[in-house]
């Protein structure tokens, strides 16, 4: 029997390796810049942070900085025009979402992704037919880490906050699962960076690889 009646996912970082997209499009924004690329290596561990993050990372800039926004948004036209390249669901992925389909449990997606990006990436990978919801970065009136989005989740997969599982690659992650009232997992395969320090984050547990999640939906 399962323990929970719902699973929800991070997108980046959790249910997705988008990473190697993000990182070409940061690329090709330094190329045009005069700028060195940098390898996917050092990307990787901020793909979380969003487009913010990653213009820090590339160029040094805080988000108030007078040149970040131009930058941010000519990184994200990169990255819209490339959306699903090189993304793939995480080794290991798909057979728990088999599984849970299998075995009835709705799973969904809540993610600070905007939903321009969120659900043409969804898509493209055919997983919108399959989940029981997508909830991205401005579906809500507050993005993670406020509970809004997973409680709007749960009511639409059909359970209460108590009876969900949310998995997740950043603190926003589990300080949201945490104050909607869901149980939280660390998914330690995503965009960690060497600082972040997850048990500090105060969740449930952690996962290192995707089938680790069956263990604690199924207890096997």
């Amino acid at each position: 029997m399962a323990h929970f009646r719902g699973v929800l996912f991070d997108l980046d970082g959790t249910l997705l390796d988008t990473a190697p997209d993000m990182a070409g499009a940061l690329n090709r924004l330094l190329e045009e810049e005069n700028h060195p690329a940098l390898p996917l290596e050092r990307i990787r561990p901020e793909v979380s942070r969003g487009a913010g993050g990653l213009i820090r990372l590339g160029f040094g800039l805080e988000p108030d900085h007078p040149q970040a926004a131009d930058l941010r948004q000519r990184f994200l036209s990169h990255y819209q025009r490339n959306i699903c390249r090189e993304t793939r669901l995480f080794h290991g992925m798909e057979a728990v979402l088999t599984m849970f389909e299998q075995a009835e449990i709705p799973w969904g997606i809540v993610t600070n992704k905007p939903a321009y990006l969120t659900e043409p990436l969804v898509a493209a990978l055919e997983l919108d037919t399959r989940s029981a919801c997508i909830i991205s970065g401005d579906t809500t009136a507050h993005s993670k880490p406020h509970p809004l989005p997973v409680l709007t989740a749960c009511e639409q997969i059909g359970c209460s906050p108590s009876e969900a599982l949310f998995i997740g690659d950043d603190a926003r992650d589990v300080a949201a699962g945490r104050a909607a009232g869901a149980t939280n997992l660390i998914a330690l395969f995503g965009y960690l960076g060497v600082r972040s320090e997850p048990e500090t984050w105060g969740a449930d547990g952690s996962v290192s690889h995707p089938g680790e999640i069956l263990s604690w939906v199924f207890g096997t």
